[in-house]
């Protein structure tokens, strides 16, 4: 029978492992097996005694739980990983076997390790913000490297992000970096305080615009209504003008032709 807490967990299991981002699998794997208190069945290589003559139901019972503890935890490392990996680890008899040689395989030495984190650094340093982000959308890239370098075993504040963003990010954001500097310590400051002050104006300014486009519509808007509500034009009397002044033009043909005609 599975237990509430095991199948409170199942579904949170991490993703299958395939020979990439090593050091985020791992980290989440040992996450999940901690939660299923598995994680000791894992890190320690322990053997399980046998039972003695005559045991006691204590005994009994302790050396099932720690039996079921080993085909758990190498049941859930046998799963979370791809069918390629899986072949390389399959005749390791120990889940501490397994996960050692998996360890050894993909998280590369130090030398590898910390050339990754150079080219990650470099990246870091290296990143701009566009015109159309926003200020989260610019934050989260730099805190996804900033992780990375993390996962790899190296020191990486967030004060490092804190420094990026007062320097880097665009002019339009001068007057919060200049309050801030006036009433804070920004050598101390908190980088969720400076990402809510800069997304606070972000938002202010997008309310702004969106109220300036919403008056111009209504300039229009009620200039077009003007238009509309001008008196009409009374088209009829412009017809009767013109034909009024085409009837004195005939007459007066008329005439002249019919003086004409007496002269002879």
């Amino acid at each position: 029978m599975v237990s509430p807490r095991e199948s409170s967990f199942s579904s949170n299991a991490p993703s299958i492992f395939d020979g990439d981002n090593y050091h985020m699998w791992a980290v989440r794997m040992e996450t999940y097996l901690e939660a299923m208190d598995l994680w000791d069945a894992v890190e320690k290589d322990y053997a399980i005694p046998a039972l003695a003559n005559n045991p006691t139901m204590t005994q009994i019972k302790t050396h099932k739980e720690l039996k079921t503890k080993k085909s758990k935890a190498k049941a859930c490392l046998f799963v979370a990983v791809s069918a390629t990996i899986f072949t390389r680890v399959m005749s390791h008899k120990t889940t501490k076997s397994i996960w050692d040689y998996l360890k050894e395989e993909y998280a590369g030495d130090e030398r590898i390790r910390g050339m990754q984190v150079l080219n990650l650094i470099r990246d870091f340093e290296l990143q701009k913000m566009k015109e159309s982000e926003t200020i989260k959308m610019y934050s989260d890239r730099l805190l996804g490297i900033a992780n990375k370098i993390r996962l790899l075993g190296s020191d990486f504040s967030d004060s490092r992000i804190v420094e990026k963003l007062l320097v880097i990010v665009p002019e339009r954001y001068e007057a919060t970096i200049t309050t801030l500097e006036n009433t804070k310590d920004l050598s101390k400051i908190f980088l969720a305080e400076l990402l809510n002050s800069l997304q606070a104006q972000e938002q202010r300014r997008h309310m702004r615009e969106e109220n300036d486009t919403h008056d111009t519509t209504l300039t229009r808007f009620g200039t077009d209504n003007e238009r509309m509500l001008d008196p009409p034009v009374d088209i009829g009397s412009y017809i009767s003008s013109d034909f009024n002044l085409l009837l004195v033009v005939l007459s007066c043909y008329l005439r002249e032709k019919q003086e004409a005609f007496s002269c002879l």
